[in-house]
């Protein structure tokens, strides 16, 4: 099941008593700020959570499944998430 921004608001809205619309705030802000601070090649650290890092890919070679046909895949950086060790445990 996924739970989408909207599922987010509607459970702290009932959860704390706040109007939607504040909850919603409150995520799209919360979002946002993970999203600046990774702009600017920030870790994200949430204690209890996980952290958010940016991880450098180098080029490489792909391959269109359909037509075998290879390419390159130029260098990006990508977001990488870990959990943190409360998470892990509790799921194992």
């Amino acid at each position: 099941m996924n739970i989408t921004k909207k599922d987010l608001s509607r459970n702290i809205s009932s959860k704390l008593g706040l109007k939607y619309k504040n909850a919603n705030l409150f995520i799209n802000y919360f979002i946002n700020t993970i999203k600046m601070n990774l702009i600017k090649n920030k870790n994200v650290k949430i204690s209890g959570f996980g952290s958010y890092t940016i991880k450098s890919t180098q080029k490489r070679i792909g391959r269109n499944p359909k037509t075998k046909e290879s390419y390159i895949i130029s260098p990006r950086k990508v977001v990488k998430f870990n959990a943190s060790k409360k998470i892990r445990e509790n799921l194992n």
